[in-house]
Order: structure tokens, then sequence, then C-alpha cells
């Protein structure tokens, strides 16, 4: 097989992170549209990642979010995005670089993209994939009501309880079979 010297594996990944950055970008502007949410799964450990001290102990290797109802400040740049959730009541800010992104889903329109990153210290030359971990979802769906006004939609709101009733999804279970 011939080397590949234009690198069209890195130029695909970039043009789909690209993607992602665009979706982001118009929801930090506009909103979610419809039904429309999201599953980003990322490194907690991975180079530009800055979580809590509190989270990464509690998710060392990745974790996932949702950004549907319950998420705040959502600021989108090129290198990557941030966003306020809160765990277990207490709110944090998130910075993640989208060079950490493993996995960006949709449910709604069953829309997914899946990333190859490396993990801190692993070898170059690895073919082999490690099983995903188990891995939170980190914000709940609360039932649609009223229209929220615009102070009630900036309030941080709960996004798991504790951990112990906290979903815990398998990444298989949005790959396709």
């Amino acid at each position: 097989m011939a080397d590949d010297h234009i690198r069209y594996d890195i130029l695909a990944q970039e043009a789909l992170r690209g993607v992602m950055r665009k979706v982001l970008a118009e929801v930090a502007r506009t909103g979610l549209p419809g039904n429309h949410h999201f599953f980003i799964t990322f490194l907690t450990g991975a180079p530009g990642v800055r979580i809590s001290s509190r989270l990464r102990e509690r998710y060392p290797e990745q974790m996932t979010i949702v950004i549907q109802f319950q998420y705040w400040d959502l600021k989108v740049t090129d290198a990557g995005f941030e966003v306020g959730l809160s765990f277990s009541d207490v709110p944090e800010k998130l910075e993640i670089p989208f060079s950490a992104v493993r996995g960006f889903y949709d449910p709604s329109v069953n829309f997914e993209l899946e990333f190859d990153v490396k993990a801190e210290g692993a070898a170059e030359d690895d073919d082999a994939a490690p099983a995903p971990e188990p891995i939170a979802v980190v914000a709940e769906k609360k039932p649609e009501s009223k229209k929220k006004s615009p102070e009630a939609e900036k309030k941080p709101a709960v996004a798991d309880s504790g951990g112990k009733s906290a979903d815990v999804v398998s990444l298989d279970a949005f790959r396709k079979k």
C-alpha cells in the first residue's frame, strides 16, 4: 500500500470537527432548535481540557456531557468550546478543545461523529483502540413546560443526582452496528 503523504485521515477529521464547531457556534448564538441536543464525549486528560479537580477525579479518562436544557454560557472558538453545567448541584465551567472530543451525537436526528483521539502518553503506532469505558451522562431531560424567562434560563440546573442515579452509557450504545 502506498504511503499517504497528504494525510487524508487527518484532513477528514479536521473537516468533521469543523461541522461540530459550526453547529455549536450556531447553538451558542441562537439556542438549540427543535428537539436537537448533543452528547459530547471527550478525554478528560487531553491537553487543553480544563475541568475541576473534582470532576477529573470522578472521570479520570473520559466523560460525556449533554447539551440540552441545562447549560449556560456556551462559547465557541476555533480551538474549542466552553460551557457551564451543574454536577450534583455544583455549577462548573468546562473548557474542551475540539482535539479532545471523541464523539459528537445528536440523537434527535441520529447524527454521529467519531474522532480518533490519542490519550496522553499513547503510542503513535498503537493500531488497536482501547475498549470504551462507561461514560456518565451529566444532564437530565426536564419536561417541557411554559417558556422560561431569560433569568431562569441563565440559572444553573441540576445535571445529575450525586452519581448514584446518573445514567451510565457505554459509547457502544451510540455506534452503528
